[in-house]
C-alpha cells in the first residue's frame, strides 16, 4: 500500500513540474515597492509638472544637506554680500586644518592652470594670455587681471577671502561654483598661498644704504 501511495505521490509531482514549465512564464507575480524596482523614464530637461499628476514629488534637486559622493564636509553659509565679504576671513581651510589630508599638488596646479591663469598668469603675475599686459594691455577687461604673487593686497588676503571670492566672483571675476566644486576651490586656493609663501621666502632682503654707511666705505679709483 506504501508502495502505492510513494508511486502516485511521484507521479503527481512529475506532472506538475512538467505542467509548470511546459510554457514561458512573463509574469513575475507582485513586486514589493514597485517604485523601488521600476523607475519611471524620465529624458534629462523634461518638465516635472506630469508627474505631479500621478502625485510624484520629483523636483530633479539633490535632498537638502545632501554632500555629493567625494566632495567635503564643508559648507558656506555666508550670503553673497558686503557683509559675507567682511566675513570670509573666518572661513577655515578643511584641506590644512585636516593634517592627515594629504594634497595632491599636480592637480591643484592643473586646475589652477585651467581655469585661473588665462587670466591671472602660469606665473601668478596677472600677465595671463586674455590679458597680456606686456603687450600693450589689450585685453577685454577695463582693468588687469590680479597679480597674485607680488601683489601686497593678495599676499596678506585671508584663505577665506579668496575661497569666498573664487566662490561667488569678485569685481571682473566671475563665480567658479559651477566649474569647480568646493574641494577643488580649495585645493586652488591652497596652490595659490603656496606659491606666494614660496615666492616671499625666495626674495632676498634688501638694505637701503645711509649717508653714515656710504660715507664709511673707503673710495676706490
Amino acid at each position: 500500500m506504501m508502495k502505492k501511495i510513494w508511486i502516485i505521490a511521484t507521479l503527481a509531482l512529475g506532472a506538475t513540474v512538467f505542467v509548470s514549465c511546459s510554457k514561458v512564464r512573463r509574469d513575475t507575480g507582485r513586486v514589493y515597492m514597485p517604485d523601488m524596482s521600476y523607475s519611471r523614464a524620465y529624458e534629462t530637461y523634461a518638465s516635472t509638472e506630469a508627474l505631479k499628476d500621478e502625485k510624484v514629488n520629483y523636483t530633479a534637486m539633490p535632498v537638502e544637506g545632501t554632500i555629493a559622493r567625494g566632495d567635503l564636509l564643508f559648507t558656506n553659509t555666508l550670503a553673497f554680500d558686503s557683509a559675507g565679504y567682511a566675513n570670509s576671513p573666518s572661513l577655515v581651510n578643511p584641506l590644512t586644518k585636516d593634517s592627515s589630508y594629504k594634497m595632491d599638488m599636480t592637480e591643484a596646479e592643473r586646475l589652477y592652470l585651467v581655469n585661473c591663469a588665462i587670466c591671472h598668469g602660469a606665473k601668478l603675475d596677472g600677465n595671463g594670455p586674455l590679458w597680456k599686459p606686456s603687450y600693450g594691455g589689450d585685453g577685454p577687461f577695463p582693468n588687469a587681471p590680479a597679480n597674485l604673487i607680488s601683489n601686497p593686497l593678495y599676499l596678506k588676503m585671508a584663505e577665506g577671502t579668496m575661497y569666498f571670492s573664487v566662490t561667488n566672483g569678485r569685481n571682473n571675476m566671475g563665480s567658479y561654483k559651477s566649474q569647480l566644486n568646493p574641494t577643488q576651490r580649495w585645493m586652488v586656493v591652497t596652490y595659490i598661498k603656496n606659491k606666494q609663501a614660496a615666492a616671499t621666502a625666495a626674495t632676498p632682503v634688501t638694505t637701503t644704504a645711509t649717508a653714515d654707511t656710504a660715507a664709511a666705505k673707503p673710495v676706490v679709483k
